[in-house]
This record gives structure tokens, sequence and C-alpha cells, in this order.
């Protein structure tokens, strides 16, 4: 199955004021770098698309709980009393929280239909603990979309 990786992009705008001057500072997002937990990376320009969308997406060569972390790079720029905006030399990155996946192979199989579904309980995410984390990918690489 394949994993839609997106996020909202927003240019970040910030007022303030130094010595007595309105001035506005904006953070701009201008690169992504996700990492899958299973030793993939991928950084791209792009924020991504929600489901349909696959611009930016991955698979999973095993199964069990990964971390996806995303790490942000934003430009910055200010602008003092409505003038002009003007870089900021340099970039800042901001990290996300891990937002823990679990990746499951799924089959096509009959069952005895007259077992009632427990619909309280999903029965192909099991508890993570140390056995159900996920492996390294062998094969594991570095993606630039």
């Amino acid at each position: 199955m394949v994993n839609v990786l997106y996020a909202e992009y927003e240019v970040q705008t910030l007022q303030t004021e130094i010595l007595g001057t309105p001035v506005a500072v904006r953070a701009i997002p201008t690169s992504y770098h996700w990492d899958l937990g299973d030793g993939n990376t991928i950084t791209t320009s792009k924020p991504g698309e929600p489901y349909p969308s696959e611009e930016v997406s991955a698979k999973y060569s095993g199964e069990g709980w990964y971390d996806v972390t995303l790490t942000t790079t934003f430009a910055g720029q200010f602008s003092v009393d409505g003038g002009e905006w003007q870089d900021i030399y340099g970039t800042i990155e901001v990290t996300s929280e891990p937002i823990a996946l679990y990746s499951k192979s799924l089959e096509s199989r009959l069952v005895n239909g007259d077992v009632p579904v427990d619909e309280d309980e999903d029965p192909w995410v099991p508890e993570r603990t140390p056995e159900t984390e996920g492996p390294k990918d062998p094969d594991a690489r570095h993606r630039e979309i």
C-alpha cells in the first residue's frame, strides 16, 4: 500500500515592533525532508498533496511500527514599516514530533461469515512492542523529488 505524505504549506508571518518601528518577519517553507523510520528518506521542495495524489509517497518493505518525521526548512524575510520584503541570510529547520505508523501486509482470504466482527478493535494493528517494531529496509535509499 502506498503511504501518501504531505505537509500543510503555510507562510508564517510575525508582526513586531523594534525601536518603535513596525517590523514584519515571515518564514517561507522551502524544502521538506521526510524520515520514514526504516532507513529511507525523501527530500522535496513540494509539500505534497492529500490522497489520491501520490506526488510524495512511499512504501514500506517490512511489516511493523515506524516513526515518520518531517523536517521543514524555512527561509526568512523581513519588512520594515511596510516596505519591500528583504531576504534574511540563512535558513532554519523545524522538525515535527514523530508520527507512529503501522505498516501491514494484507491479503484477501475467506472468513467465516457467522463469526461477528468486533467493531471496537482493529485486529490488524498490534500493540507497539519491541517485537512489533518494523525492520530497517536493507535497500534503503534517499530520494529527491
